[in-house]
């Protein structure tokens, strides 16, 4: 990792004033700021705190991926040493950022994205502190003019204050801020969430997916009797003279947006998974006091969802560091071995809270696999969506598995293609009125994996989903590391694992909005069946066919297909609604759900 060194710290002062410095335990430097807290907690007496939505962020910093801006195109993300120090009182960050990088070219600026009301203040590269006049970050990409050209292969180290008040949260998890909050005895709850907007809104980052840093440090500076859980591995926590504690955390290859703040009065429950692949996981929930009955009820799922994930998948990818869940209050988010749960304890028919399920299936769908592209990602939700209707199948049956996929099936709304085939930012994915499919991503993405395991089989679909999450079909603890993956790729695993080609099957579901429509007719002792395709393209889906107590798989490798039926005999097509298509039924129903009463 890479360490302020004494010309930071020199070059800093101005910053911080004399406030404590202190030199942790492991030598990384940590900032105390005893001096500029006092002042900082004074003004807030008679300043008015930001309301949901302040500070405005620019257009720069709303925007999360799209095209990689060629000078940060040329650099590899190494580490990131990251401090902050959270002050409840004024609703505002302070930190210290260590970021290390490789030119992957020639290299004379680093482009850095940032939200403009984070900074920065002083900036240093490689120790040596820069004029004002070198760096500039008028919109939320802040630009550093080198002070000479860096070759291919060599290294650099920048070192910035960064802070301020950060953009607070209208609606989060989906607007994303800071969420200020109290306990019911009236501490502070605190937490982070980054996912649409993008880290730059929390730290100095590069904003797109393939932007992950190889090892992250956090410094997390917090008043007397709070706890701040966070990504990775914990280094300790060191009291500081006045009372308040930093808490030390180390995180391999996060997730862009997987960095978060959680903090409170927390308390923990913790222990241990032995895992089907010979290694112990540690495992640990905080959650806030007064809630350790029903914290040890959702904590008691931990270990069957391993063995679930583990069994059907993979290895828990991060079983090195930690199982880790955190009450924040806000719903949820998938952030790298802390995951945000928010969901209340509620109670529901499967007998498994869905929101811890879903989330920490990110685990696999998203920090372990993270799609390159924005476009590519109902991989995460798709899969993500999907594997709670599967654990249902695992732990009751098929009738819970039905039940599950019904209700999602009815939220499909099929306006826009999931994917389009060329690189788009997080909110012309997720955002309707932009364009994006939006929650189809979720819905129909879980259907397409439904439709896909029935049509490829059991052994297949698990093959290609641990090729898509790990690179290989037999990942073990040591083998594998955190990829990236997209769904171009995924289709050729699967013609890979089934020596198939199915492009039809994903042209037709994801890169067109209207899905197929299977038209039945019935003369005399026939049955006809043909599929219509939106522009006609080829679509050889096979479909079952009950006729009387019998079912019969139905082959249409030209999109039709006439089979014997006699005339008096009951036919059901698709009893078991294992193939995706158009329901009149439910566009019915959805044009009724949103009229107005």
């Amino acid at each position: 990792m890479n360490t302020p060194t004494a010309s930071d710290r020199d070059a800093f002062d101005p910053l911080y004033g004399n406030g404590e410095r202190s030199i942790n335990r492991r030598g990384r430097f940590g900032i105390a700021l005893l001096g500029i807290s006092a002042v900082l907690a004074a003004a807030a007496s008679a300043a008015t705190l930001p309301k949901k939505g302040e500070p405005a962020l620019s257009v720069q910093t709303q925007r999360s991926g799209g095209p990689i801006d060629p000078d940060q195109a040329k650099l590899q993300f190494d580490t990131a040493d990251l401090s902050f120090e959270v002050l409840p009182d004024t609703q505002q960050v302070k930190g210290l950022a260590v970021l290390g990088f490789t030119a992957k070219a020639p290299l004379d600026k680093l482009v850095i994205d940032l939200d403009r009301n984070l900074g920065p203040g002083a900036v240093t590269i490689d120790g040596k502190r820069l004029a004002a006049s070198a760096y500039a970050n008028p919109d939320g990409r802040l630009t550093i003019t080198l002070p000479r050209t860096y070759a291919a292969g060599e290294r650099v180290t920048a070192t910035m204050a960064f802070g301020g008040t950060p953009h607070v949260a209208v609606n989060p998890p989906w607007d994303d801020g800071m969420v200020w909050s109290k306990t019911k005895d009236g501490r502070p709850w605190i937490a982070s969430t980054t996912e649409g907007t993008g880290c730059d809104i929390l730290w100095p980052c590069l904003d797109y997916p393939t932007g992950e840093p190889g090892k992250v440090a956090l410094h997390i500076t917090v008043p007397k009797g709070l706890k701040a859980p966070a990504n990775g591995l914990f280094k300790g926590m060191d009291t500081l003279p006045d009372g308040r504690t930093r808490w030390n955390w180390e995180v391999k290859h996060p997730n862009t947006y997987a960095i978060s703040l959680t903090i409170a009065p927390y308390e923990v429950i913790e222990g241990n998974y032995k895992s089907r692949f010979g290694n112990t996981i540690p495992m640990f929930y905080w959650y806030l006091p007064g809630e350790e009955v029903r914290a040890k009820m959702l904590f008691a799922e931990f270990a069957p969802t391993l063995d679930f994930y583990e069994a059907n998948v993979g290895p828990y990818p991060f079983g090195d560091e930690k199982v880790g869940v955190v009450e924040t209050p806000h719903l949820g988010m998938e952030h790298q071995t802390i995951n945000a749960y928010g969901n209340g304890y509620r109670k529901a028919p499967e007998g498994f809270d869905w929101l811890f399920h879903h989330e920490f299936g990110h685990e696999w769908f998203g920090n372990q696999m993270t799609a390159a592209n924005w476009d590519d990602y109902w991989l995460h939700e798709g899969y993500g969506e999907y594997m709670q209707p599967a654990y249902g199948l695992w732990r009751e049956g098929y009738a819970r598995y039905a039940t599950m996929m019904d209700k999602k099936r009815n939220m499909v709304v099929n306006a826009v293609p999931i994917v389009r085939d060329r690189v788009v930012t997080e909110e012309e994915v997720y955002e309707p009125a932009k364009g994006g499919p939006g929650q189809d991503i979720y819905n129909k993405g879980a259907w397409i994996l439904h439709t896909l395991r029935w049509l490829i089989g059991e052994k297949d679909f698990w093959d290609v989903t641990r090729l898509e999450v790990y690179g290989r079909v037999d990942p073990k603890p040591g083998n594998f590391a955190p990829r990236y993956g997209s769904t171009r790729e995924y289709q050729a695993f699967v013609k890979k694992v089934t020596g198939k080609d199915y492009d039809w099957f994903f042209d037709v579901y994801l890169r067109r909005a209207a899905l197929p429509e299977l038209i039945e007719a019935r003369s005399g002792d026939k049955l006809t069946l043909l599929w219509l395709t939106p522009d006609n393209l080829p679509f050889p889906m096979p479909i079952e066919v009950m006729i009387g107590d019998k079912i019969m798989k139905v082959a249409m490798t030209d999109g039709t297909a006439t089979i014997d039926a006699p005339a008096d005999a009951r036919v059901l097509v698709d009893p078991y609604a294992r193939v995706l298509r158009r329901s009149k039924a439910v566009e019915d129903y959805q044009a009724g759900q949103a009229k107005p009463r």
